[in-house]
């Protein structure tokens, strides 16, 4: 699963690094959260605003979740997930989350932030945010998702349809925390935004327990399989392991990839006081 770069291998190993961990920022999140409880997720988006009637979750506003992101034995930067708070989102409260990778060789760097906004009452997706610097190059690129219209528009171009209860990038790696999950049972959902990524399927393989920096944890694996190319396609195999409790935390992350491995190690476990959250 582990491989050493010698000294030879240093600049392209950086440069695969720097597309390794963007990889990581962007796919770890896309499947993180399906499971077997999604029917429970309701839309509730489309009407007037409501009273927040917030579901319960076992996240709390300040939660930082840090991360040691290698490629085989070198560390390749970092990574976080962190809930900022509630915010409205065209009349409605949404949870903001925020998930970043840093890392990179050198002047090779990799600087990726993901953000999702979810209405508290349903966790569907209502706003997604992708910003990311690496190599000398940025992108940004900014979503509104419409539920109730089953639409998303990406700012700049033209509106488009969407999937009933829809979950982006950065909502995943939240919306599992809140569903259980069956060992050896699998999955095929069709919830994510952006509907030619669908179906995703997800397969419940084994309870482990880990050894990472942050200690020792009972995980469930999952192995998450998704229509496109990269960590999680079919012809892949990574494996994420969740705390086998109702938090459903991230606690590892492994993937091969054709030049080598992807590895995502949780650091620690903190609760942020708001003010320092909203930061």
């Amino acid at each position: 699963m582990t491989r050493a770069a010698g000294p030879l291998l240093l600049r392209p190993a950086a440069r695969r690094v720097a597309s390794a961990a963007r990889a990581a920022a962007r796919a770890a999140a896309a499947v993180l959260a399906l499971s077997a409880a999604a029917s429970r997720v309701l839309d509730a988006q489309g009407g007037s605003p409501t009273a927040d009637t917030a579901v319960a979750v076992p996240w709390v506003v300040g939660e930082r979740l840090s991360y040691d992101v290698k490629f085989g034995f070198i560390k390749a930067g970092s990574g976080e997930m962190l809930m900022t708070g509630t915010e409205i989102v065209r009349g409605r409260r949404a949870w903001h989350g925020r998930f970043s990778v840093h890392g990179g060789y050198l002047a090779l760097r990799v600087d990726d932030v993901l953000e999702t906004w979810m209405d508290v009452t349903t966790l569907s997706s209502l706003r997604f945010t992708q910003d990311f610097s690496e190599i000398g190059r940025e992108r940004q690129k900014t979503f509104e998702i419409y539920p109730g219209k089953k639409s998303y528009l990406q700012i700049g171009k033209t509106e488009k349809t969407s999937v009933a209860q829809p979950l982006d990038d950065g909502s995943f790696l939240y919306f599992i925390r809140t569903v259980p999950l069956t060992l050896g049972q699998t999955y095929e959902f069709n919830r994510y935004f952006i509907p030619d990524r669908n179906p995703v399927k997800i397969r419940v393989l084994r309870r482990e327990q880990v050894r990472v920096p942050a200690g020792t944890f009972d995980c469930i694996v999952i192995q998450p399989i998704i229509k496109a190319k990269g960590i999680f396609s079919e012809n892949g195999q990574a494996e994420i392991w969740l705390t086998d409790d109702a938090r459903r935390i991230m606690v590892q992350m492994k993937s091969k990839l054709a030049f080598g491995s992807l590895n995502l190690y949780l650091r620690s476990i903190s609760v942020l006081s708001p003010s320092e959250a909203a930061k």
